[in-house]
């Protein structure tokens, strides 16, 4: 594909899918993941067309006006959307297939300081939430979702979500769901709430069972309550 042909369906993808979109003059002004995708196709082709100094330069000079820092080495495909797109950080090895969203503080970054692939590969359809850090040589498999600020250092399978930090698949099998931030599970919240019911039950079975127990722990707490008191006098 041209590189004209693949600008106009960057342009195209937002118009048709972005509720927030109104009119042309909105690129200009609202759009700086956008035109953050356009020069780095333009620093993409003179990358590997040898001219990787000035196409370095070109993402040098996006980076100041978008506040996006995309390495022009990195291979990007048709119909990618940084969303806001205010911290993006996409590095040099990275792989980006067609029809990805990514929101703003998103980083797809390395975790090593060697020679070759060290950044993630996202596949097609995947969605990234507001501030999520891809870290290393991992694979987000198709359609999958990561939420906003989980940190993913592990492979994600295909037509999943990730949550957390560090990530935890939490549900698998979900390709069509749309992506709600609202509506992700706080798994933190949810293990606590598992491990008070469990000490319930457990202090449960130690009152039926161990009556005389409580009673000498119930006089210990008075003592020790008296003791407190009288410190503070």
């Amino acid at each position: 594909m041209g590189l004209l042909k693949e600008i106009k369906e960057d342009f195209l993808n937002v118009s048709e899918n972005d509720p927030a979109y109104s009119s042309k003059l909105d690129f200009l002004f609202n759009y700086p993941g956008v035109w953050a995708i356009v020069w780095y196709r333009v620093a993409h082709r003179l990358y590997k067309a040898n001219f990787k100094r000035l196409a370095k330069m070109i993402m040098g000079i996006n980076q100041i006006i978008t506040n996006i820092d995309i390495h022009p080495a990195a291979e990007i495909g048709k119909r990618v959307f940084i969303d806001h797109g205010t911290g993006v950080v996409i590095g040099e090895t990275t792989i980006i297939e067609d029809n990805v969203l990514i929101y703003q503080g998103v980083t797809l970054g390395g975790v090593s300081l060697n020679h070759g692939k060290r950044h993630p590969t996202i596949k097609e359809g995947v969605v990234i939430g507001a501030g999520a850090k891809v870290l290393g040589n991992i694979t987000v498999g198709a359609n999958a979702k990561i939420g906003a600020n989980s940190v993913v250092v592990k492979e994600v399978p295909e037509c999943s979500t990730a949550v957390g930090i560090p990530a935890h698949v939490i549900e698998k099998g979900r390709c069509k769901d749309p992506f709600m931030h609202n509506m992700l599970p706080d798994i933190n919240k949810e293990m606590f709430e598992y491990l008070l019911k469990r000490v319930a039950i457990l202090e449960h079975i130690l009152v039926q069972d161990n009556k005389e127990l409580l009673e000498q722990d119930l006089e210990l707490e008075q003592i020790y309550d008296s003791f407190i008191k009288s410190m503070k006098n």
